[in-house]
C-alpha cells in the first residue's frame, strides 16, 4: 500500500516538517497524517513565503488539496489546534480527527511544571506526557476527541476514512514527530528522552495502519544536530556553538536556532553517525534526507554543491553505510542529490554520485 513515514534520525528538528510537506507535494499525496504532542513544532514555508509552524497539523495543510488526518494516537492542545486551524482555513472536508485522540488539560500541563521543578528534564511542559501517562495508566477522567464541543465538526474514526484512500492506491504520508535519539525505548540516553517512541513502527501504528501498509520510510537528518536548551534535556556527543557553525560555515549573518515551542537557543553539535546508524537499523528506511547543508557552507543555499561541503557528504555517507537520496540547502529546499550542480569555481571537486 502506498504509505510514505517520515521520522527524525537525531534529536528532532531534523526537518522533518519541510521533507513531509514536499514529499506531499511531488508525491500528490491525497492525505498526510500527523501524530503527536503539542511538546514539538514542525516548520514550513508556504507558496507564499511565509514561514508557518505546526504543533498538530501536518505541514501539508499549506497546500491546497491534502486532507489533514490527526490520528488516534495524538494528544491535543484545542487551544494551540484552533489557532492552527483558523490560521490555514481548513474545512471539515480538509481536517478529520480520530475520537480517540486525547485531549491535554490543564492538570496534565500542571503536573509537567511541578515534575520540572523537582527534578528537571528540559520538558516543554505541554503536558504531553502527563496525557500519556494518563492514557498508559488508564486513568478515568482521560479527555478524549470525542468529548471535546469545539472539535466536534472535525471529528470522526479516520481509519475507514484512510483504508478507503489506500484500497483507491492513493498516497498518504504519515508525519512523525521528534527524533529517534528521543525514544524512550531505543534512545541510549534515558531518562534524557521524549513520552512515546519516536520510531517509523509507532507513527504507523498511531495513525491506525498496519505495517503492511508502508512502502516508503524516509529519515532525516542534518548535518549539525541539535537538542533543547540545558545540560538536563541529555549528553550531546561533540557539542560546539553557533558562534562556531556560523564562522564555518561562511555566513555573513548569525546562524541560530531556536525552538519552536519554547522559544530556547538550541543546543548544537558536530555530525555524529552513532545515533544515526541505530536510527538507520531500526527504522530500515528506503530513502535519506540530508539538511542544513547550507551550514557546512553557506554557498550552498544557492541550490549547489561546492568543494567545501562535498567531503563532509562524502564522510557522512562513509559513516553511516548508506547514500543520501535528497539534499536539503535552506528552509523551503529540498533537491535530489544527483540533481546539484557543483560550482563553478568547484570543478576540482568530487562528481556527484547518482
Amino acid at each position: 500500500m502506498p504509505v510514505t513515514v517520515v521520522v527524525g534520525g537525531q534529536f528532532g528538528s531534523e526537518g522533518k516538517g519541510k521533507v513531509a510537506c514536499e514529499l506531499a507535494r511531488r508525491d500528490r499525496a491525497s492525505v498526510a497524517v500527523r501524530i503527536g504532542g503539542s511538546n514539538s513544532g514542525h516548520t514550513v514555508v508556504d507558496d507564499q513565503g511565509r514561514t508557518r509552524i505546526f504543533r498538530h497539523l501536518p505541514t501539508a495543510a499549506v497546500l491546497p488539496d491534502t486532507i489533514c488526518v490527526i490520528g488516534p494516537g495524538s494528544y491535543l492542545d484545542v487551544d494551540v489546534l484552533l489557532r492552527e486551524i483558523s490560521g490555514t482555513c481548513l474545512t471539515p472536508a480538509r481536517l478529520l480527527i480520530d475520537p480517540n485522540a486525547v485531549i491535554i488539560s490543564e492538570a496534565h500541563k500542571e503536573a509537567e511544571r511541578q515534575r520540572e521543578g523537582a527534578r528537571p528534564i528540559s520538558s516543554t511542559c505541554s503536558g504531553t506526557g502527563a496525557a500519556v501517562a494518563d492514557r498508559v495508566l488508564r486513568a478515568p477522567n482521560v479527555p478524549f476527541a470525542s468529548s471535546e464541543p469545539r472539535l466536534q465538526p472535525f471529528v470522526q474514526p479516520t481509519q475507514p476514512f484512510l483504508r478507503q484512500r489506500l484500497t483507491s492506491g492513493e498516497r498518504v504520508i504519515i508525519e512523525g514527530t521528534q527524533g529517534f535519539g528521543l525514544s524512550p525505548l531505543h534512545s541510549p540516553f534515558f531518562p534524557h528522552v521524549t513520552s512515546r517512541d519516536t520510531t517509523a513502527a509507532a507513527f504507523v501504528s498511531e495513525a491506525g495502519l498496519s505495517p503492511l501498509d508502508v512502502d516508503e520510510v524516509v529519515l532525516v537528518i542534518r548535518a549539525f544536530p541539535i537538542r533543547v536548551a540545558g545540560a538536563e534535556a541529555g549528553p550531546m556527543p561533540q557539542e560546539i556553538d553557533w558562534d562556531t557553525v556560523t564562522r564555518e560555515s561562511g555566513s555573513s549573518t548569525p546562524i541560530v536556532e531556536k525552538t519552536s515551542v519554547t522559544a530556547q537557543i538550541r543546543r548544537v553539535a558536530r555530525f555524529d553517525a552513532e545515533i544515526v546508524k541505530r536510527a538507520i537499523r531500526t527504522n530500515a528506511p528506503s530513502l535519506i534526507c540530508f539538511n542544513h547543508l547550507d551550514y557546512v557552507d553557506v554557498r550552498c543555499r544557492h541550490h549547489l554543491l561546492t568543494s567545501r561541503a562535498l567531503p563532509l557528504l562524502h564522510d557522512v555517507e562513509r559513516q553511516i553505510g548508506r547514500a543520501v537520496d535528497f539534499i536539503g540547502t535552506g528552509a523551503d529546499t529540498l533537491s535530489l542529490r544527483r540533481s546539484l550542480p557543483v560550482a563553478d569555481s568547484d570543478r576540482h571537486a568530487t562528481p556527484i554520485s547518482a
